[in-house]
């Protein structure tokens, strides 16, 4: 059993591909999106995402998200 006082999980997903256009959030290929990785935390999942974008600065139509799924999970969770 889980105590009241700690905290619940606040799982997070990481995730990019290339974007039809640099105006919106639609992907060329969504076969080939890159899933880096579900994370315990955000500031692991920040952390991901900085260094995964960071290797893709030159493709400027290359873009990735965080994705809170804790609130997908469980809508009350800040």
């Amino acid at each position: 059993m889980v105590a009241e006082t700690e905290s619940k999980q606040r799982l997070h997903l990481v995730f990019g591909g290339e974007l039809k256009s640099l105006d919106g959030a639609e992907f060329a290929d969504p076969s080939k999106l890159d899933l880096v990785g579900v994370f315990p935390d955000y500031a692991s999942a920040l952390k991901a995402w900085q260094g995964r974008a960071q290797q893709t600065v030159d493709n400027a139509a290359m873009r990735y998200f965080i994705v809170h799924m804790h609130r997908l999970l469980d809508p009350e969770l800040p």
